[in-house]
Parts: structure tokens; C-alpha cells; sequence
């Protein structure tokens, strides 16, 4: 089993009460990792910086036995300061190089794209058009799996990043929204923009709500799936998307599903894996047969 992720690659500052402290992060850069804690071969396509943050990166994605083919930064490597809201919600402050991520798909991209078993893109540029047309062009016949995860720091044009996410979303295999990106890029509704995905032509959406579990629809019928229940209390939920769409990017690195019961524990499998990644502090993926082994020594985010 292969994949390829193509997304961001950056550098998390966490500003808290017990000071700041830097991690190596992005939503592409979690599900690559995740993917490859899997078990399955995982190459990276991401913009990193000729600097000390972009030796982290690197650093980090060679531990975890993740390819990088990296895009060249001129700004240097991406980076997020990312504070709490009184709600003690996360809150993101993007620096010049992340705001202007380009990605860039040379002769190695382009044969690992063409190699893969499936390919995911998370936190991509999509209000661009030129990187929303290298990005296709790159894709050519890919088994796709995507999810906008749009950050507002980041987009410079609502409108044209979903024109652009929906031209991908069209032609992919799996679509992965959640309820924060329906209400930044369309109206709320996290069960119309389901259906409307579906109609543009996606094989399969995946909607997560949250506390109210998840939601998957393909042509086989419509899957439910609460948050699953695993011991020990819920210590950050940052990386349950990513580990989430991990998981369901693993189990197409297998073959589409073919019946209800595949559709399901494809599903049921992705929902126990966010609950484990939320049972750890950061964006790496757990697994509950990892939480259970204690995973000594293992490279955290």
C-alpha cells in the first residue's frame, strides 16, 4: 500500500500559560505521518524552508519514515502562533510563507503521484488557480481523497478557494468536511453541503459533527457513526480531522469498499482512531491498540 500527501508542512509556536514552545505540525504533515503509522508507504508533497524550522521538518518526517518531496519556500518554512480563545478554543496567526504556500510537482512528484494508491490533499492552496491547475494537471486519473480544512489566515478569497475545492472535489473518491468547514465556506449546513458534493460528483463524503459523530455517504447508502468510547479522558482535540482522514486515506490504499459492512467498519474504524489521537496531547496519531501498549519512545508532533 502507497500514498502520497500533498498539503502544508510547518511549524506550530504554541503560546499558553506555561510559555511557548514549538512543535512540528500541518494538516498535511499529520495525515502523512498518520498514514505511515498505518502501515502504509507515505510520501509527503509539501513547501519547506531552506532554514532552521525546515531541518525540523525534515528531521521529523525522517523519523517517522515519512519521503518528503518538498516544494522550495523563498520566504523561508511555514509557520502558525497559535494562542486560545477564552473558550479555549486554538487560534491561528499565519506568517508570509504560509499565507503564500506553492507547491511544485517535478519528475519525482509526479511518478510518486502516478505510483500511489491513493493520494490526499489537506489544507491546500484552493483560492489559487494556478496551483488548483498544477495541482489537477498533477493528479491526472489518482484515486483522490480530500479535505478543504481551510484556515482563515490563510485564504484570500472565499469564493474562489471553494470554486477551486469543489473542481477536486468533483473527481474524488472521498470528500472529508467537517461542521467548522461548512460554516467557513458555505452556509452551516453540514448535511446540504453532503448532499451537494454528491451531486458535483464525489464517490463518497464524509461529514464529522463533532460530539454528534460522523456521517458517510456513497453509493452503497448513508453509514453513521457516533464518537466512539475508549478509557481515559479526552486530553486535545487537535489531529482528530487529520487522524480521521488517515485512516479512512489507509483503507483506500486497500480498495474501495465493495459492501455496507466494509463501508461501515471503514468508518467505525476511522472514528476509533480520532478518539485515540484525542486521548494524547498534539496532532500524531494513536491508535487504541497504541494507547493500550503505552508506545514507548515513539516521536510525538
Amino acid at each position: 500500500m502507497t500514498a502520497v500527501v500533498i498539503g502544508d508542512a510547518l511549524i506550530d509556536e504554541i503560546r499558553d500559560a506555561s510559555g511557548v514552545r514549538e512543535l512540528v505540525g500541518g494538516a498535511a504533515l499529520n495525515v502523512a505521518v498518520g498514514l505511515r503509522r498505518l502501515d502504509v508507504e507515505t510520501t509527503l508533497i509539501a513547501m519547506v524552508g531552506d532554514d532552521e524550522a525546515g531541518e525540523h521538518i525534515r528531521q521529523y518526517l525522517r523519523d517517522h519514515g515519512v519521503r518528503l518531496i518538498e516544494s522550495p519556500s523563498p520566504r523561508g518554512s511555514s509557520r502558525a502562533v497559535v494562542t486560545w480563545s477564552p473558550s479555549g478554543e486554538p487560534q491561528y496567526a499565519f506568517n508570509e510563507a504560509a499565507r503564500g504556500r506553492s507547491i511544485r510537482y517535478d519528475e519525482a512528484a509526479r511518478e510518486a503521484i502516478a505510483a500511489a494508491d491513493v493520494v490526499a490533499i489537506s489544507c491546500f492552496p484552493f483560492d489559487r488557480p494556478d496551483e488548483v491547475d498544477a495541482l489537477v494537471d498533477a493528479l491526472a486519473d489518482a484515486r483522490v481523497a480530500v479535505d478543504p480544512n481551510p484556515r482563515t489566515g490563510m485564504m484570500s478569497d472565499v469564493a474562489e478557494f471553494v470554486r477551486g475545492f469543489e473542481r477536486v472535489a468533483a473527481r474524488a473518491s472521498l470528500v472529508k468536511v467537517g461542521a467548522d468547514d461548512a460554516t467557513l465556506l458555505y452556509d452551516g449546513d453540514l448535511e446540504a453541503l453532503r448532499a451537494r458534493l454528491r451531486g458535483l460528483g464525489a464517490d463518497a463524503v464524509l461529514a464529522t459533527a463533532g460530539a454528534e459523530g460522523a456521517v458517510l455517504e456513497s453509493d452503497a447508502g448513508v453509514f453513521r457513526a457516533p464518537i466512539a468510547s475508549l478509557p481515559g479522558p479526552m486530553v486535545d482535540t487537535v489531529g482528530a480531522g487529520d487522524a480521521t482522514l488517515a485512516a479512512v486515506a489507509a483503507g483506500l490504499s486497500q480498495s474501495l469498499p465493495r459492501s455496507d459492512a466494509e463501508w461501515q467498519q471503514l468508518l467505525d474504524r476511522a472514528m476509533l482512531i480520532a478518539a485515540a489521537t484525542c486521548r494524547a496531547e498534539g496532532g500524531l496519531l494513536r491508535t487504541p491498540e497504541s494507547l493500550h501498549e503505552g508506545e514507548r519512545g515513539v516521536f510525538g508532533s
